[in-house]
């Protein structure tokens, strides 16, 4: 199966022909439906054959396939059909998804704290860390920090690395070790700030995402913390 959002997060509508067909699962040949994975919740849309339609209401990945939940059975092996995100919520996720990197990036130069958890959503985002220290007046900064970065519109990129060219890349040691057998490892780096491997969608440039507005901030326990962030558009 191609995945197209891995290419072009920015691909709202494509043809695809099903692959397998069971009952309100089904699997394309090819796909832009993101699947849930990695705190980005999965796109909904539709799947539409000849002049009917099917909501795509989960995506997900089973059997190493992604398979697409429609509201309705019906469609069948062979069948070709045409598939359109629900973009606005595609887009949410993509600048609240580059924001999750932008705050870890910031966090991580200035404490050294890594990532614990994340998850996306359509009215708010949160990033967990493993930071000591809890100081919201501190936290508050980072969130600043991470506005002024948004501001200065930088570019977004993706691509693929070995796992022995990621063994040379400091960011990304852990990760590479956790998967040694995967053939490539997909990167997203924010030029000047960071350097991931993820294989979730994102804007092209900072200056999409707006502006971000820290919610809330909790103290999960021993060394854990946690932002709760927002989008803010027009401000």
């Amino acid at each position: 199966m191609e995945a197209l959002y891995l290419e072009d997060s920015y691909l709202q509508t494509f043809e695809a022909t099903v692959e397998e067909a069971s009952g309100k699962y089904v699997v394309l040949d090819r796909t832009a439906f993101y699947p849930r994975s990695g705190g980005q919740p999965n796109d909904l849309g539709t799947l539409v054959r000849d002049k009917e339609e099917f909501s795509v209401v989960y995506v997900g990945v089973f059997d190493e396939k992604i398979n697409h939940e429609v509201k309705t059975q019906g469609l069948e092996a062979g069948d070709i059909v045409v598939g359109t995100l629900d973009w606005g919520r595609r887009y949410i996720f993509m600048r609240s998804h580059t924001a999750c990197h932008i705050l870890s990036a910031v966090i991580y130069g200035e404490t050294g704290a890594k990532i614990t958890g994340n998850q996306i959503g359509e009215t708010r985002s949160r990033v967990d860390f493993s930071l000591q220290d809890f100081d919201r007046q501190k936290l508050a900064g980072y969130v600043e920090r991470v506005n002024q970065i948004i501001e200065e519109d930088r570019p977004v990129r993706t691509g693929v690395l070995s796992p022995e060219e990621a063994l040379e890349v400091p960011e990304l040691i852990r990760l590479a070790k956790e998967v040694p057998d995967r053939d490539e490892i997909r990167i997203v780096e924010i030029e000047g700030v960071d350097l991931q491997a993820c294989g979730g969608t994102h804007v092209k440039r900072t200056g999409e995402i707006g502006r971000v507005k820290m919610l809330k901030a909790q103290n999960k326990g021993k060394a854990n913390r946690r932002i709760y962030f927002g989008l803010v558009d027009g401000d």
